[in-house]
C-alpha cells in the first residue's frame, strides 16, 4: 500500500466534505474551526498564535480548493487487495492496521460525512468492544469529531480530543464564568500549568469518551438499526437535536455517569457537569441540578439517582421517538421538532 496515496485520497474525501457543508457553520464557528484546522495542518501547538496574513492566505487556498470540489464524488481508497469504499470502515481498516493506521468515517450531524486517518496509539478489547485511541492524524476534515462508535468498536482521536479541550477551555477565559467548566479546569490544576493540565485533561476525557461510547452501543444494541434510519430521514435540524440528545442522555445514564461517581473521578465529573449545555440541558435540569448540589456539598449520590432515574426515562423517550417516526414516516421530523417548542413533556 502506497502511504502517500492513501493519505491524499482520505483528504480529498475530507476536502470534498467540507466543501459540501463547511458553511453551514455561523460564520464565528467556521472562523473559530478554520483557525484550529490551520493550526492541525501547520503543526502548531493549541497556544501558538498564527500570523494573520498567513491564515488569509491558506484560508482563500482552502476555498478555491472547496469550490473545485464542490460537485465531486467521495473516491474509492487505494489498498493491497483493490480500491475500497470510503465507508467501508472495516474493510479499510483491516487494510491499514498492518501499517499502525486507523481509519474513521461515517455519517455525523445533519447529514455531514467525517473521515479521518491516524495513527494507531494503542488497541484494546473491553466488554466485547474493539478500543482504539488515534495519535498523530494524517487526514481529516474541519470538524474533528475526538469520539465515534464504529459497529463493535470504538475510536478516540486524541489529537482531535486535545484540540476541542483547548478551544473549550479558550472559550471560558473570554468571560472566567464561574460553574462547572471553571471547577474542571481548577480540578485540572489549568490555573497552575495550563500545558500539563491539558495533557492530563485529554488522557482523563479519552477516558469519559470510552464511556460515553459504551452507553452509546449499549443503547444502540437496544435501539435497533430503526434508530439511525430515523436521524437519517428527519430532515429537520431541531428534531435530530432532540434525538441525539436524548440518545447522549440514555448513554451517559447507563455507563458514563454511574463509573465516573464509582471511580471518583471528580475532575471528569465537574467537566461532564460543564457539557450539560443546549438541548442536553434543557432536557436534563434534574442533573444540572444534581452536579449543583454535589459541587457545593460533595454529596454525588443525587448524580447516582438522577442516572437510575434516567436510564428509564430515556429509554423510554427514545422508543416514543422511534414511535412517532413508525407512524408518521417522513412527517415525523416536523412532530419531533414541534416537542421542543415546550420540552415539559419529555424533560427530567
Amino acid at each position: 500500500m502506497n502511504l502517500g496515496a492513501l493519505i491524499d485520497a482520505v483528504q480529498r474525501n475530507c476536502d470534498i466534505a467540507d466543501a459540501r457543508h463547511a458553511r453551514e457553520m455561523t460564520m464565528c464557528n467556521y472562523l473559530l474551526e478554520m483557525r484550529e484546522f490551520y493550526r492541525w495542518e501547520a503543526g502548531l501547538p493549541p497556544a501558538a498564535v498564527p500570523g494573520r496574513a498567513e491564515v488569509g492566505q491558506w484560508l482563500a487556498a482552502r476555498e478555491a480548493r472547496w469550490e473545485e470540489l464542490a460537485d465531486a464524488e467521495f473516491g474509492m481508497l487505494p489498498a493491497a487487495d483493490g480500491p475500497c469504499d470510503p465507508f467501508a470502515v472495516a474493510a479499510v481498516n483491516r487494510a491499514v492496521a498492518p501499517r499502525g493506521l486507523v481509519y474513521g468515517a461515517g455519517i455525523g450531524r445533519f447529514g455531514r460525512p467525517h473521515f479521518f486517518l491516524g495513527r494507531r496509539e494503542s488497541a484494546s478489547r473491553v466488554d466485547g468492544i474493539e478500543l482504539v485511541v488515534s495519535a498523530c492524524e494524517y487526514a481529516r476534515d474541519l470538524a474533528a469529531i475526538p469520539a465515534l462508535l464504529q459497529g463493535d468498536a470504538i475510536v478516540v482521536r486524541r489529537e482531535a480530543l486535545r484540540q476541542w479541550l483547548w478551544e473549550k477551555a479558550e472559550a471560558w477565559g473570554v468571560k472566567e464564568a464561574a460553574g462547572p467548566l471553571r471547577r474542571a479546569l481548577a480540578a485540572y490544576g489549568y490555573f497552575d500549568d495550563t500545558a500539563a493540565a491539558l495533557e492530563r485533561m485529554t488522557e482523563a476525557e479519552i477516558a469519559s469518551l470510552v464511556l460515553h461510547e459504551r452507553g452509546e452501543h449499549a443503547a444502540g444494541r437496544a435501539l435497533g438499526p430503526a434508530w439511525e434510519d430515523m436521524l437519517t430521514a428527519l430532515g429537520d435540524r431541531r428534531a435530530e437535536l432532540l434525538a441525539r440528545a436524548v440518545r447522549d442522555h440514555w448513554a451517559d445514564c447507563l455507563v458514563t455517569l454511574p463509573a465516573l461517581v464509582a471511580g471518583a473521578a471528580w475532575p471528569a465529573l465537574h467537566f461532564w457537569c460543564a457539557n450539560l449545555e443546549g438541548m442536553r440541558r434543557a432536557l436534563f435540569p434534574r442533573a444540572v441540578a444534581a452536579g449543583e448540589a454535589w459541587a457545593a456539598n460533595g454529596d454525588a449520590s443525587p448524580l447516582l439517582a438522577a442516572a437510575t432515574a434516567g436510564a428509564a426515562h430515556w429509554a423510554s423517550v427514545a422508543q416514543r421517538l422511534l414511535a412517532i417516526h413508525r407512524e408518521h414516516g417522513a412527517a415525523a421530523g416536523g412532530i419531533i421538532a414541534a416537542l421542543t417548542t415546550d420540552l415539559s413533556g419529555l424533560a427530567l
